[in-house]
């Protein structure tokens, strides 16, 4: 007679318990971090800052994101942004759906940095 998986249960209450870790860490939010990021100074400052906090590859997948965010926000098709950034079409999709159903506030940021550069960025919200 095949002994009952005891690990079983063990398993799910760990699971459990870390959605229930989570959910708490996401309403007791530790501001600190973003408010060391407000008190920055200057852009070197803050490259500084985020190379020290972050590794290379967390860094990149930022920008790279943000970059998508902006080719999206100029109409360009998944091929073309993924030919230009270098993104996946998952990436692509990831950051479509942040700037259709997110805060807005990526979208906001890219859309001044386009004006800034003097390239217009679809209006369609």
């Amino acid at each position: 007679m095949p002994r009952p998986n005891k690990y079983k249960s063990y398993k799910e209450r760990g699971r459990r318990t870390a959605v229930r870790l989570y959910a708490m860490q996401q309403n007791e939010r530790n501001t600190a971090l973003y408010e060391a990021i407000l008190r920055l100074n200057s852009l070197d400052e803050c490259i500084r800052f985020f190379d020290d906090l972050c590794a290379v590859t967390e860094l990149r997948t930022m920008e790279q994101r943000y970059a998508v965010a902006g080719c999206l926000l100029q109409g360009k098709v998944y091929s073309e942004i993924r030919r230009e950034t270098g993104a996946s079409s998952a990436t692509v999709s990831r950051v479509n759906r942040m700037l259709n159903y997110g805060t807005g506030s990526v979208a906001e940021s890219v859309r001044e940095d386009l004006a800034a550069q003097g390239v217009t960025a679809d209006t369609k919200e």
